[in-house]
């Protein structure tokens, strides 16, 4: 079964910056979560329709345990990657059966991984407490060893989702895509296929593309990356790198609006709003027209 966008993570120094920033942006951003004392990191979410971007930062590096054999250290993971900088450091496509993913991610050969459970407190509009639990399975491309990559089952999604959270004053609907910048995109090839699940991995001249159930992941060459989105690519050298997130929008023109009001450094490119990583702690963020087919 193909798998969508579930998540991305944002990981950042100060994560009460980083809530400022994206609702200056003008996104709903939930409360301040905390993961399990083993991962040091607290979060807050920002749904989207059927995907949702995680800002996170670690808040409690004594207590982060190591990668082992066949266990991924979320919070590892993340304390690493802060020490080379801000950024988009984690993607994760949706779960519906961590066993069976961590299985054939196994028999791909793209990780051997034990699957992660945890759950954590939750909190209602009306600032009722709930419980929210996740499965994880994670995988690894050798060629992509800074991101890290996992599938998510949410085991009470009813406690999760929730529409009054998805409303957004930039008319943000969704996640339409992420972008990976690689010096070869096709090296990536056997990976997104196992990873994604999907029949199909488009191949063109600047790279790959797949679209998912929720949102497109593109892997594209550093020329790419600047000619489609007018930034300067991310350092490669350590390895491919996740260098943006793509936000459809119901109306451009409100999204334009709300960034302009809080004069934050946006600009109009190739018909998209594009938030460069100086203004935006590391990620790109290109905002875009919903497309409706």
């Amino acid at each position: 079964m193909a798998r969508g966008i579930d998540h991305i993570v944002h990981a950042v120094h100060d994560l009460d910056a980083a809530a400022a920033l994206y609702r200056s942006l003008g996104f709903q951003v939930g409360a301040r979560n905390r993961h399990a004392p083993s991962w040091g990191t607290q979060n807050h979410i920002v749904q989207l329709g059927g995907s949702f971007i995680e800002l996170l930062a670690v808040t409690e590096p004594v207590g982060i345990v190591p990668h082992g054999p066949r266990s991924f250290s979320f919070g590892a993971h993340n304390r690493d990657a802060l020490t080379r900088g801000e950024g988009l450091s984690m993607l994760v496509l949706e779960g519906h059966d961590a066993h069976a993913d961590a299985q054939a991610f196994r028999e791909a050969r793209i990780g051997d991984f034990d699957v992660f459970d945890f759950e954590r407190e939750g909190r209602r509009p009306d600032g009722t407490p709930i419980k929210v639990a996740f499965s994880l399975a994670f995988a690894s491309d050798p060629a992509a060893p800074d991101i890290g990559f996992f599938t998510c089952q949410h085991r009470f999604p009813e406690n999760f989702w929730n529409p009054e959270f998805q409303v957004h004053f930039n008319t943000a609907t969704r996640v339409a895509g992420v972008v990976l910048v690689a010096n070869k995109p096709s090296d990536h090839y056997r990976f997104l296929t196992a990873f994604t699940g999907a029949g199909e991995v488009a191949a063109s001249t600047s790279g790959l593309g797949v679209m998912t159930p929720r949102g497109e992941i593109q892997v594209i060459d550093p020329a790419s990356f600047e000619r489609n989105f007018g930034e300067k690519p991310p350092d490669i050298r350590r390895g491919t790198q996740l260098a943006a997130m793509r936000i459809a929008v119901r109306n451009l023109g409100i999204a334009s609006a709300v960034l302009r009001g809080a004069n934050l450094d946006a600009r109009e490119y190739r018909e998209k709003l594009i938030v460069g990583p100086e203004t935006a702690m590391g990620a790109t963020l290109v905002f875009e027209a919903l497309r409706t087919e």
